[in-house]
């Protein structure tokens, strides 16, 4: 399939895995449940980023911080949710958001291991069964937002900075 790209809506039937965030302990892990991307985020303006994998050396250097840094003023250009996806599992993204200092569900970090998001709605990162890195923007159900990296390791139209610009 080809990606999402602005005006599209957002699919149905899209869901990942995760384990919320409920402590600080990295080495503290509850189940991993389902999150049902399609219900949870109907109605809602949602900003979501995809990164090749959580702890790699640009997602959690160059691509991620930003986003935690500038989680409110997020929330103040109207974003509801924010969510990270990754190929990485649910227990692996608990734990990447943990040692992050994220709490809660200020950012949402979603396994993109059964959906396959990113093979079908997204961009692949053409290295085997990564995402690749990209964000995009859905307003009540419709994408507003969609670009990809071009240049491998690059943060900038997916970046903090770029989203936000176009919010």
């Amino acid at each position: 399939m080809a990606p999402l790209k602005v005006g599209d809506s957002f699919p149905d039937g899209i869901k990942f895995e995760w384990v919320p965030i409920t402590d600080s302990d990295p080495t503290n892990c509850g189940r991993p449940q389902e999150y049902n991307a399609s219900k949870e985020w109907a109605g809602k303006k949602v900003v979501l980023f995809s990164v090749p994998g959580a702890f790699t050396p640009g997602c959690q250097a160059r691509h991620l911080p930003p986003y935690i840094e500038k989680i409110g003023q997020f929330k103040n250009k109207g974003v509801d949710v924010v969510a990270v996806i990754a190929s990485n599992d649910s227990w692996v993204m608990n734990a990447w958001g943990k040692v992050n200092g994220v709490k809660g569900d200020d950012i949402l970090f979603l396994s993109d291991t059964k959906t396959f998001f990113a093979k079908n709605h997204g961009w692949e990162a053409g290295m085997g069964d990564r995402n690749g890195r990209w964000a995009m923007v859905f307003d009540n159900g419709k994408v507003v937002y969609a670009e990809n990296e071009t240049i491998p390791g690059e943060v900038s139209v997916s970046g903090a900075e770029a989203v936000l610009s176009k919010l």
